[in-house]
């Protein structure tokens, strides 16, 4: 919260002057005027003492469903939006939320619709919130807005934790391997190479290999080193700064076996919930697309929802596009489809929905079944490996002695 430097008269007319923590330059003065100070001055600090300082700037999904939740239950029980904004505000534990809502208090306390003032904060609240908070102030339907946003989001966290679970879970099972191999190969092995040298023992290829390996390890750490440095942020460059890599990725990510489909599977979801959400709110097709495409974030699929809105566009069907691209399954067309002819897209959307949240829901628990035996016995085999090619000629000494 901002911090403001004041001057001003005591009610015993002793001149003071300090700092006040307030959300606005208005709160500092009546705060000061309930303490019996007069303001004469009152301006925001500048001091890097008084500045907050927090890592990232981005709202947490976890804080924002929390937020959603609270604040449609604070409207549903007749709380005013300015005063509900406050209460939030003081109550949010986000320091980035926390600001931003006590900027929006500000503004809708001046005349400025939440929309509005929530609009600009876009780096911090999603398209989907401003435009659905926008229909739910025009047509008086706050409360039930809020309602259907925090469900949506709501569901959209689990989905996204469940799938980053499941994806996060072999890859640190595939480091732990990796961090238990290179250990072995740098402090072990070249103990017991020392020893096969001194031997002269005949080894066997097995142990000839992992020697090897061991060799290649020591010698080019530096490179290694390098590389697990210089690869990820290359490729974070790219994919933000060059949009035929995203498409290579993301097409790469869908074609890829189990997990290509786990991930299509919860990319449709999010985009049927979210047209679902914006269509039932009343909001205008084309618009609804247009935000779609923004909140899914993924190149190949907004560019078939952009044609499916240029189809719109020239009186044709929703559905056309989306038969013609290979990442749609016939059900979602069709569905899509009979919405468009009976008049509800939104339910059947949702349906679409509903259906791929609990296939990937099936799908994230029978994977996490499959993992982790896979990811001990690939554990058992690499480990395994050194240990046989230190043993084989071990035994082989031990026979000609």
């Amino acid at each position: 919260m901002p911090v403001f430097k004041y001057n001003g008269r005591t009610s015993s007319g002793t001149m003071k002057k300090g700092t006040i923590t307030a959300s606005s330059e208005r709160e500092a003065i009546a705060k000061l005027r309930n303490r019996g100070i007069n303001p004469r001055e009152v301006s925001e600090s500048t001091s890097i003492l008084h500045k907050e300082f927090t890592i990232g700037s981005r709202l947490k999904s976890e804080d924002f469903v929390v937020y959603l939740r609270q604040f449609s239950t604070l409207i549903r029980a007749g709380i005013t939006i300015v005063d509900a904004t406050n209460i939030l505000a003081h109550q949010t534990t986000s320091k980035p939320l926390k600001n931003a809502l006590f900027q929006i208090e500000e503004e809708v306390r001046s005349g400025t619709a939440f929309s509005e003032a929530a609009s600009h904060n876009d780096k911090l609240f999603p398209p989907l919130f401003i435009n659905m908070m926008r229909v739910g102030e025009a047509t008086g339907n706050l409360d039930a807005t809020l309602e259907r946003l925090a469900t949506y989001y709501e569901k959209q966290n689990r989905l996204k934790k469940s799938v980053q679970s499941t994806l996060m879970y072999p890859a640190v099972l595939l480091v732990v391997i990796l961090v238990v191999a290179i250990g072995l190969l740098v402090t072990i092995v070249p103990q017991f190479a020392d020893m096969f040298e001194d031997m002269g023992a005949e080894l066997p290829w097995i142990t000839l290999f992992v020697l090897g390996i061991s060799g290649g390890v020591q010698s080019l750490w530096w490179l290694i080193l390098l590389i697990g440095i210089v690869v990820p942020i290359t490729l974070r460059f790219l994919y933000k700064n060059n949009q035929q890599f995203k498409i290579g990725l993301h097409y790469f990510l869908f074609r890829m076996p189990i997990f290509g489909s786990l991930l299509q599977k919860s990319t449709i979801a999010q985009m049927t919930r979210t047209l679902s959400s914006l269509v039932s709110s009343s909001v205008p097709i084309l618009q609804a697309l247009t935000i779609v495409e923004r909140v899914v974030n993924n190149p190949l699929i907004g560019k078939v929802i952009l044609e499916a809105r240029s189809s719109l566009e020239g009186g044709n069907t929703l559905s056309g596009p989306l038969e013609k691209s290979w990442l749609f399954p016939p059900l979602v067309t069709q569905m899509i489809g009979i919405g468009e002819r009976t008049g509800q897209l939104d339910y059947m959307l949702e349906k679409v929905a509903d259906f791929y949240e609990d296939d990937v829901d099936r799908s994230v628990e029978t994977l996490k079944s499959l993992i982790e035996p896979i990811m001990i016995v690939l554990l058992a085999v690499v480990v395994g490996t050194i240990v046989l090619a230190i043993m084989v000629p071990m035994f082989s000494l031990f026979e000609q002695i």
